[in-house]
């Protein structure tokens, strides 16, 4: 199946998004065996963002990305909903502090004990 194939680019991840019941034709929950035709409404989400689509014509082989992107249109809205989203989660990573995860190295353990030791 196509869909969200150019949205998703890759048709495993597509596929995987259909399974999922993250894309729908019509506003229906579909198969990945679905056929799909122009002028078919589509709904892919993936992760915090969706994509809000409209088929303008089916291709008969498979091809490039920016030649799949000329064969549906995403709505205004859906576009400017996914900018919305994109730039508050850069501002939230931004102002959220970044911790290192596991074990501190020699060199970070020494700088805890001299920090500790010099405020006791």
């Amino acid at each position: 199946m196509v869909v969200g194939c150019a949205v998703l680019q890759d048709r495993a991840l597509a596929a995987a998004a259909v399974e999922g019941g993250k894309a729908q034709v019509n506003g229906e929950r579909v198969k990945p065996a679905k056929p799909l035709k122009a002028g078919d409404a589509l709904i892919v989400r993936n992760g915090p963002f969706a994509w809000d689509i409209t088929v303008l014509a089916l291709s008969e082989r498979r091809g490039p990305a920016a030649q799949a992107a000329k064969l549906y249109r995403e709505s205004e809205e859906s576009r400017r909903m996914r900018e919305e989203k994109a730039a508050l989660l850069k501002a939230e990573r931004q102002s959220a502090p970044i911790y290192a995860k596991g074990r501190p190295t020699k060199k970070a353990r020494r700088q805890i004990i001299k920090f500790t030791q010099d405020h006791d």
